[in-house]
């Protein structure tokens, strides 16, 4: 752990206890106090937990609620390790607590989970940027019943793009989604909806902008999901690399005299 650092921010992955990272699960082993988002890990992760270490749920807190469990903590000389869902990066409310430690004087780290669009990508089979395709993915969300989205980032506008779109937070209003993009993408555009990926409950949703919502609603999913819209979907079409392009020069390659 980082030198004078007590409070450790943890991406715990897309939820299974054997997709943390070696540093997370050794960051685990050591700490004193755990808090630990409950509504999106599998309990197995918290095996990495040190018996006597202290955990705390915070799915039932709010910021202050959880920024005074770190402070605390901190004051005590423990260490703590707040985990993420995923990576931290994304949807982790990682600047708002950093901001409140930052103004008690606590110091602070973090340390990279493997996010669940990766892990949903994974499970699929598919890659998200596929050559002459789409070289771009979009990870974005919807604000129904969370913070407000700017103006400038609406599915439409990034539909626009025809990258690989991945929707968080966004399960519950798939068929309006559907209905903002399918202008760009297409009817028929292959679309994959990944519940609970890596956990026990886990399932996947394949259809199209035009059937998803009929195979989520009927699947009855509410929350925990990813959504995937893209031609890089598809199991059939793309062209190949350049990078593996054997008629390209190669560094120090011997038969083209090519030295960088």
């Amino acid at each position: 752990m980082g030198e004078g650092v007590t409070v450790h921010f943890v991406g715990a992955g897309p939820g299974a206890a054997d997709l943390l990272t070696v540093r997370a699960t050794r960051m685990l082993a050591v700490a004193d106090v755990v808090l630990y988002p409950g509504t999106y890990l599998d309990p197995e992760v918290l095996t990495h937990c040190a018996p006597d270490a202290d955990l705390v749920d915070t799915q039932g807190l709010d910021l202050d609620r959880i920024t005074e469990r770190l402070v605390a903590a901190h004051a005590a000389g423990r260490e703590v390790v707040r985990l993420t869902s995923g990576d931290p990066s994304l949807y982790s409310a990682l600047a708002e607590q950093t901001r409140r430690l930052d103004a008690h004087g606590v110091p602070w780290d973090v340390t990279p989970g493997v996010p669940a669009y990766a892990a949903a990508s994974a499970l699929v089979g598919r890659e998200l940027t596929v050559p002459l395709v789409t070289q771009s993915v979009v990870l974005t969300r919807t604000s129904a019943r969370s913070t407000a989205m700017p103006a400038t980032e609406s599915p439409a506008a990034f539909a626009a793009t025809r990258a690989t779109l991945v929707l968080h937070l966004a399960i519950r209003r798939v068929r309006a989604l559907m209905a903002e993009i399918v202008s760009e993408y297409g009817a028929d555009c292959p679309a994959v909806v990944v519940y609970r990926v890596s956990q026990p409950e886990e399932s996947v949703l394949h259809g199209t902008v035009a059937t998803i919502a009929d195979l989520v609603e009927e699947a009855g999913l509410r929350q925990a999901a990813v959504v995937l819209v893209g031609r890089a979907l598809a199991p059939e079409g793309g062209g190949e690399s350049y990078l593996y392009d054997p008629a390209r020069p190669r560094v120090n390659d011997p038969s083209t005299g090519t030295t960088g």
